[in-house]
């Protein structure tokens, strides 16, 4: 019979003991909580820091968008979120993600960017 090796696991050593961590774990690889962008009276954004000292804009409450129609860009207001394919509640709660429909005074759109950390809401016009 040959050889047989087991398989290599990271998290125990080739006697059998556990692996320990080389580093700790470091607050800069935690991420940060959704923001879950919504629809309000008025335009309500926060700033943030990252690393490097670059700033990330993100949207918490919104009214209107930027709608690509065949005519050119138009600043629209929203009426309410009808659909979302990320999470059905979302659309309940007028929660604004990427490729969510939405009722507009155009017509229905389709939001094309990611809100929450774009700082913006753009979209295009569905038939």
């Amino acid at each position: 019979m040959e050889n047989y090796h087991k398989p290599f696991k990271a998290t125990a050593r080739g006697t059998g003991g556990k692996r320990t961590r080389n580093s700790d774990k470091k607050l800069a690889h935690f991420g940060q909580p959704p923001t879950n962008p919504k629809l309000g009276e008025k335009e309500n954004r926060l700033v943030k820091h990252t690393r490097g000292g670059n700033i990330k804009p993100k949207l918490k409450t919104t009214s209107f968008m930027n709608l690509l129609m065949p005519s050119g860009m138009k600043k629209v207001k929203i009426r309410n979120v009808t659909e979302t394919k990320d999470n059905r509640h979302y659309a309940r709660q007028n929660i604004l993600t990427k490729g969510a429909i939405v009722d507009t005074e155009a017509g229905k759109a389709k939001v094309t960017n990611r809100v929450g950390q774009d700082g913006v809401v753009n979209g295009i016009l569905v038939k």
